[in-house]
């Protein structure tokens, strides 16, 4: 009688079929290893562009290294960190196949919440989560962030590609990042800084920046508006106005912080985001006072009043959600309004007066349909914020 047992030293059936099976790989369950080094090659003249004599090191290590040296001349240095992403403005972006301005927006949303206390930017790291690497389309956000980052005076230190397949669809992505940066204690910007009497300078957007874009989608898509319309008030079509990326006003800020003439007349600053201009403005007000905003005194971009007009969106609404045509907000010494306005003037940068500091029991009772008071906000007990007025031209 035969023996059909296995002999001691042959493979079991088992063993034997699975070694003659094709294995799952980590390819084949979706993961391009491959990709993403071809990705990190096409991205790294970019990322170096950002990178001064400060930076240790270059593209591949665990960590990335910046020389802070220069901080041991600090009497009492404070290490400021801010982190952020981008929101479903990326929809628009794959829509459009158009992936680099969401970088800039990514470094706008960043490193512009730090500059509002004073720091200067050091430097920031980013992540991207997709569905499927393709190589070109991460290179282009990269390439975006490293724009952005040398705009600011940042340097791009480090980031992580991901790629979840199963988890995300091919064509999805999703951005955020973080940054960190140095300023020095007695020169830390805030409310304790506002006084009576400090004139409010909105600083112009470019646009929508990356917030509210929920609400702008679904107004798009109730009135089945195609990305590729010409629009005439936008001079340009409606994908191409919606994706204008978030102007970043770092460089902008830092000039007025280090300026001789406006140099201790910046009290406070404020970035207007998610929330929009009350809500922001808010978090920076001491308590026992107001600033009293007048719409009258600038007029928002076409597109806030377009998005308005399409989705019958109320206007309180509206301005809680968006920037409404100011991104940043400046309080300044009185006395110093006119040297930041002649600065940010000669920097390119389109600002105004929109308003002033004054007491919060000085405020008039809300009387006419658009007049809105804001106390406190995201956390901030503090003072108060009062819109007044209209835009001129606003329908």
């Amino acid at each position: 009688m035969t023996d059909s047992s296995p002999h001691p030293d042959s493979p079991h059936p088992d063993v034997a079929s699975a070694a003659s099976a094709p294995g799952i790989t980590y390819a084949s369950s979706g993961v391009d290893t491959a990709a993403g080094d071809r990705a990190v090659e096409l991205m790294k003249e970019a990322v170096a562009a950002t990178h001064g004599p400060e930076v240790i090191g270059g593209i591949g290590a665990f960590a990335g290294l910046v020389d802070v040296s220069a901080l041991k001349a600090y009497e009492r240095p404070l290490l400021a960190s801010s982190t952020d992403g981008v929101g479903t403005k990326i929809a628009i972006a794959r829509a459009m196949d158009v992936h680099d301005t969401i970088g800039r927006d990514l470094v706008g949303m960043v490193v512009d919440d730090i500059v509002v206390v004073g720091a200067s930017p050091l430097a920031m790291t980013d992540y991207i989560a997709c569905g499927k690497v393709v190589p070109e389309r991460i290179a282009d956000i990269v390439r975006g962030i490293a724009e952005g980052c040398q705009d600011a005076g940042c340097a791009l230190v480090g980031g992580e590609t991901a790629e979840h397949p199963g988890l995300m669809g091919p064509e999805d992505y999703d951005v955020a990042g973080a940054a960190v940066g140095a300023v020095e204690a007695d020169a830390l910007l805030g409310p304790e800084r506002v006084r009576h009497g400090d004139v409010v300078i909105g600083m112009e957007s470019s646009g929508l920046h990356a917030n509210g874009y929920s609400l702008v989608r679904a107004v798009l898509a109730s009135q089945d508006l195609r990305l590729d319309q010409h629009i005439d008030d936008f001079g340009r079509t409606l994908g191409q106005e919606v994706l204008e990326p978030t102007r970043i006003y770092a460089a902008d800020v830092l000039a007025l912080l280090d300026g001789r003439r406006t140099s201790g007349a910046i009290h406070a600053l404020s970035h207007v985001t998610g929330g929009g201009l009350a809500a922001n403005l808010a978090r920076v007000i001491p308590a026992g006072l107001a600033a009293r905003v007048d719409r009258s005194t600038w007029q928002p971009s076409p597109v806030f009043s377009r998005i308005a007009r399409w989705g019958q969106v109320p206007q309180l609404d509206l301005e809680g959600t968006v920037n409404m045509g100011v991104g940043m907000i400046a309080l300044v010494d009185a006395e110093g309004a006119d040297a930041a306005l002649s600065l940010l003037e000669q920097r390119g940068l389109p600002s105004r007066v929109i308003g002033e500091i004054v007491a919060e029991d000085s405020l008039p009772e809300p009387g006419a349909p658009l007049e809105q008071v804001t106390v406190g906000a995201k956390g901030v007990e503090g003072g108060a914020v009062m819109l007044a007025g209209q835009h001129p031209g606003w329908q």
